[in-house]
C-alpha cells in the first residue's frame, strides 16, 4: 500500500476536518451473530459491484495470496465483489458525493462466503503458520487472534450488507493515508486511535461520516468496516462462492 503523502492528500484531509465539524459523530458496534441460519444459493437481491458500480475501484486481496492468511481464501474464485443491492445503492450515493471532490471509493471485501470464514478459523488454529504476521499482525500473538476478536466463527460480511473500504484519489487511485493498511490487526486500526496523525484521523473521519450519513454503521475496532444499518438478512449467513 502506498502511504506517500501528496498535496492532494493534504487537501482532502482539510476537507475531512470540515466534514467532521458539520456532521454528527456516531458510535456503533457490530451486530450480533446469534442466528444459525445459512444459505448457499445466491438470492436475486445480490449484485456484483464490478458491473453494478464499475466506477468503484476493487482490490480483492482474498482472491490472491496478499492477505493475512497468505493464500487465496476458500470461496473466492474470482476478483469480484458481491453485496446486497440495498447496500450497493447506498455505496453509489457515497461514491457520487466523493466524486464531486475528486475522490472515490475502493472496496477490499463485502460479501464473504461462510466457507471463507471457516478457512480463517482453520488458519487461526494453526499456530505455526505465521508467515504474514509482520505485515498484518506484528504486535498480536496469533494465539490471541480469537480472544481479541480478530477471528470468529461468524462474520457480518456473510450476511451481505457489510463492506471493507477506503477512499482514493479519483485520478491516480492512490489511497488516502488512513494510518494503517486494511486488515491490520492492531489497536492502531481503531478509528478513535490517537496514535495516528491528525491528517490520518481526519481521513478516517471523512470516510466514517460519509458512510454513516448514507445509512451505514461503523465498527469501533476497524476504520474500514461498515454495515448497512437496516440490513435485509440480519440472521442469514450465506455461503455461495464468488465466481
Amino acid at each position: 500500500m502506498d502511504f506517500r503523502r501528496t498535496d492532494r492528500g493534504k487537501k482532502w484531509a482539510v476537507f475531512a476536518l470540515v466534514v467532521t465539524l458539520l456532521l454528527p459523530y456516531a458510535e456503533t458496534r457490530e451486530n450480533s451473530f446469534a442466528a444459525e441460519e445459512t444459505a448457499t444459493e445466491i438470492p436475486q437481491q445480490f449484485v456484483a459491484i464490478n458491473s453494478f458500480a464499475p466506477a468503484i475501484r476493487l482490490d480483492v486481496r482474498y482472491f490472491t495470496d496478499d492477505n493475512f492468511v497468505g493464500t487465496p481464501i476458500d470461496g473466492y474464485h474470482a476478483a469480484k465483489i458481491y453485496m446486497l443491492r440495498d447496500a450497493a445503492i447506498a455505496l453509489l450515493e457515497v461514491q457520487e458525493e466523493l466524486t464531486a471532490f475528486g475522490l472515490g471509493l475502493k472496496i477490499f471485501d463485502a460479501y464473504r462466503p461462510q466457507r471463507a470464514v471457516d478457512h480463517f478459523v482453520r488458519w487461526g488454529s494453526d499456530l505455526d503458520d505465521i508467515k504474514m504476521q509482520q505485515q498484518y499482525y506484528p504486535r498480536v500473538a496469533k494465539a490471541n487472534l480469537f480472544r481479541d476478536g480478530y477471528i470468529a466463527q461468524r462474520s457480518g460480511h456473510s450476511r451481505g450488507a457489510t463492506v471493507d473500504l477506503t477512499i482514493v484519489d479519483w485520478f491516480s487511485g492512490v489511497e488516502l493515508d488512513m494510518g494503517t493498511p486494511w486488515d491490520f490487526f492492531d489497536e492502531l486500526s481503531w478509528p478513535s486511535s490517537d496514535a495516528v496523525s491528525a491528517e490520518q484521523r481526519a481521513n478516517r473521519m471523512l470516510l466514517r461520516q460519509l458512510m454513516t450519513r448514507h445509512g451505514f454503521e461503523p465498527l469501533q475496532e476497524e476504520w474500514w468496516h461498515f454495515t448497512l444499518a437496516n440490513e435485509p438478512f440480519p440472521d442469514t449467513y450465506f455461503d455461495f462462492p464468488i465466481e
